[in-house]
């Protein structure tokens, strides 16, 4: 069974928080992990999402089949922790410990094939004008109107809207 290793030292985050998701991960095709960490709430998930994808595209060069993959062995080891200090109260001074974690990500290829369940798609955003001119090329509707046309007319204010505006002049 081949395997693929990557590593991602010194992520300034509590190794309890990264647990959390690193351990629903265990066991599961490299597709699915990828969409429950697209999908995750939790700071935690950007950069396990991250390492994930940095582990298969080494495993592409290893030339292992990214169909086959799953995630083998997931482990979240604690690195060193920053120590500080806050003062408080009557000159006393309060440790605080900023922590570190160390993860480490073991891909395998399985000797089963298995089909994806489903694909993750990345949806290209448009802005509004760029929609407007998709919506009409796909009706089949050319632009005809003039620049002029598509202006509104400026609406002219009474005297207490100009007095009592939210915005200062």
């Amino acid at each position: 069974m081949k395997t693929q290793i990557a590593k991602l030292n010194y992520l300034r985050m509590a190794p309890r928080k990264v647990r959390l998701i690193a351990s629903s991960l265990k066991g599961l095709a490299v597709n699915e992990a990828e969409a429950h960490l697209l999908i995750s709430p939790k700071k935690a998930g950007e950069p396990l999402l991250k390492l994930l994808r940095s582990a298969i595209s080494n495993s592409k060069q290893k030339e292992l089949k990214t169909e086959n993959l799953f995630i083998k062995e997931i482990r979240v080891d604690q690195g060193p922790m920053l120590k500080r200090y806050m003062p408080r109260a009557q000159g006393r001074a309060t440790p605080i410990q900023k922590k570190t974690s160390h993860i480490i990500l073991v891909l395998a290829e399985s000797e089963k094939i298995k089909g994806p369940r489903f694909k993750i798609e990345k949806v290209k955003r448009i802005k509004g004008k760029e929609e407007k001119n998709i919506e009409n090329k796909e009706k089949g509707e050319e632009k005809t109107k003039s620049a002029e046309e598509t202006k509104k007319p400026v609406e002219k204010h009474g005297f207490s809207k100009r007095i009592f505006r939210r915005k200062s002049v």
